[in-house]
């Protein structure tokens, strides 16, 4: 929460970043690894925000495309992917997202999907950003490691080409030196200024890309602390890989956080919120 105004951007009934709503949790497994993981998880997931009374979408990736490896685990594809989320969604009656990486997928993603996701290292990739944009559909875009927060500023008048204002920016972090990414907290009010909503991305800001040769590495042992400072700083939105199993997930099985962890960072993040806006008062 911040004292510097957002548009709201409606997600799904009920659902809704920034324009004063409370924080909304953008959560759950870095990729889809079967059906039943997945509705095993956003039932999970549902329980959690359930009981903290907390705003969830569910996030799962149908392909990730961008892997340390060839040989890395990518996902069940784009029209299994989108059948399992849509799945998901009918099942935990919780809004889903995914990325997409390919203007080909903006269109199927932005039929089944309710929040559409451009990655980090494609936020600046015209054409995908405006077939995203044209679906209709709200679209979150990753800031890239690799600009600054006034250069996102970019990302927003691509959108009002397009004719929409349905977009949201995530903060994940800017890459120092090799293997290491740091979150500046600064970002935060610089892009909320922008008039978008923002989320801070706690999972891959405590990620250490390519640390482990064939693979990132990461410091999720960081994700409350980081979420903390998050909330304190003020953002309208929270994301992190969830994971039953961190060490047998099958992407990012460094920087996932378990079900447990979740829990108390909703918990943690929406106590500092309330605080936040009482003292805004």
């Amino acid at each position: 929460m911040s004292s510097c105004p957002t548009r709201r951007v409606e997600v799904a009934p009920g659902v809704a970043l920034g324009g004063g709503a409370p924080p909304v949790f953008l959560a759950g497994p870095c990729v889809i690894e079967s059906r039943e993981h997945a509705l095993r998880m956003a039932e999970s997931l549902a329980a959690i925000g359930r009981r903290a009374g907390a705003a969830l979408i569910y996030k799962s990736s149908f392909d990730k495309a961008n892997r340390s490896s060839g040989a890395s685990y990518r996902g069940p594809g784009l029209q299994e992917g989108l059948r399992i989320l849509e799945d998901v969604r009918e099942a935990s009656g919780l809004p889903v997202l995914t990325d997409v990486h390919e203007t080909e997928q903006a269109v199927a993603a932005g039929q089944a999907v309710d929040l559409i996701q451009i990655p980090a290292f494609l936020c600046r990739q015209t054409d995908l950003l405006f077939a995203a944009f044209r679906t209709g559909k709200a679209v979150n875009v990753k800031k890239g490691q690799f600009l600054s927060p006034a250069e996102t500023k970019n990302i927003l008048e691509k959108a009002a080409e397009c004719g929409t204002d349905k977009v949201t920016l995530t903060e994940r972090g800017t890459t120092f030196g090799y293997n290491d990414l740091v979150v500046d907290m600064r970002a935060l009010p610089l892009m909320r200024a922008l008039g978008a909503p923002v989320v801070l991305d706690v999972t891959h800001g405590l990620q250490r890309p390519g640390a482990g040769g064939t693979k990132s590495g990461g410091t999720p042992e960081l994700a409350e602390p980081l979420a903390r400072a998050g909330a304190g700083a003020g953002c309208d939105g929270f994301f992190l890989e969830v994971h039953d199993d961190p060490p047998q997930a099958k992407s990012d099985a460094a920087t996932q956080v378990r079900p447990e962890v979740f829990e108390s960072v909703v918990g943690q993040v929406l106590r500092i919120d309330a605080v936040a806006r009482e003292s805004e008062r």
